[in-house]
């Protein structure tokens, strides 16, 4: 290494450690912030009628499409699975908390271009509105295949009201 090398690589180091420092942080007090959030419901019997595989984007509050909720791991972007049954929507995210709703705490669905940090073709996101205790969930979902979307739309706008099913 030439000499005078050292300091800059040291300086280098503690910015990167520093920066990786505040992000747990605020990602920490975000999560404290959001403590009072319903968790997601748990799992239950179903029979699965449908299944598409794509990504799970996020879930967000209703309608605040930049406000991920952090809490229950639900603000991590993972692979998923969507599973339509008899009983309900199932989101199966290797990795990640599996988030279940039930028919009667489905709300609307919309397709959209884009939520949090994830911005794709026209139409090209499935956003589910849920609610559980009072609180009300958008949670986005990207089908693997294009001509998945349009299928998974008609699926779930059959089971809720889609008057609030506008695009954003």
């Amino acid at each position: 290494m030439p000499e005078g090398a050292l300091g800059p690589v040291i300086i280098t180091i503690l910015v990167i450690i520093a920066g990786i420092s505040l992000i747990l942080i605020g990602w920490r007090n975000l999560k404290a912030r959001q403590a009072q959030i319903p968790e997601p419901f748990e799992a239950f019997e179903d029979s699965i009628e449908h299944s598409f595989t794509g990504m799970y984007v996020a879930t967000t509050k209703f309608d605040d499409w930049l406000d991920r909720i952090a809490v229950h791991d639900l603000g991590v972007r993972t692979n998923a699975t969507l599973e339509l049954g008899a009983s309900g929507v199932h989101l199966v995210r290797p990795g990640g908390r599996d988030v279940h709703i039930p028919w009667e705490h489905f709300d609307a669905v919309r397709r959209s271009n884009g939520m949090i940090g994830k911005f794709v073709e026209k139409n090209g996101l499935i956003v589910i509105s849920w609610n559980r205790e009072g609180f009300n969930f958008d949670t986005g979902f990207r089908p693997r295949f294009s001509e998945d979307t349009p299928k998974i739309y008609q699926l779930l706008a059959s089971h809720g009201d889609v008057s609030r099913a506008g695009d954003k």
